[in-house]
């Protein structure tokens, strides 16, 4: 499984949660709200310091990643982050 992020998205972590040189974003499985790969699931994001991470993507000194523990809920997918200008919001792709 891999991490993919689209340059909106990029920028979108650059501008609304301040993503500088030398941090960390987690995504999480949260419970409640609606996915394609786990009813009843969604998946949120977090400034976060590592335990256990998973999968991790660097783009500009940022990590990006997913804990261990949170792998079961991709279902084998790769999560696919993008920005939808018109809903000015991240949109999350699982692909296989």
């Amino acid at each position: 499984m891999k991490i993919v992020l689209s340059e909106g998205a990029l920028k979108w972590f650059q501008e609304e949660m301040d993503a500088a040189k030398g941090d960390t974003i987690r995504f999480y499985v949260r419970y409640g709200g609606s996915s394609p790969v786990q009813q009843g699931f969604s998946l949120g994001v977090t400034k976060e310091e590592p335990i256990d991470m998973a999968v991790s993507v660097q783009h500009e000194d940022v990590t990006y990643f997913i804990e261990d523990r949170d792998v079961w809920y991709f279902d084998g997918h790769d999560l696919h982050v993008v920005f939808d200008e018109k809903k000015n919001e991240l949109v999350y792709e699982y692909k296989k």
